[in-house]
């Protein structure tokens, strides 16, 4: 996967995030609302939930983190 398109999809994703606050996406919704293909959505939300941007719920759902982990 090259890093150059997985470093632009996470910026993509994160800039939506906090223009919207409250948004609360399913992996699936994700892919669908932008495009991505699986693997590099899967990547990203990865990383953004391992830099503790985006938390996931217990129903799938991917929020952006408000308080400190």
């Amino acid at each position: 996967m090259d890093p150059e398109q997985v470093r632009e999809t996470l910026t993509r994703i994160e800039r939506e995030y906090r223009e919207l606050p409250g948004l609360s996406l399913t992996e699936r919704q994700i892919r669908r609302l932008w495009g991505l293909p699986h693997d590099l959505c899967e990547a990203a939300l990865g990383e953004l939930v391992r830099h503790d941007f985006l938390v996931e719920t217990a129903r799938g759902t991917f929020l952006r983190r408000t308080t400190p982990s």
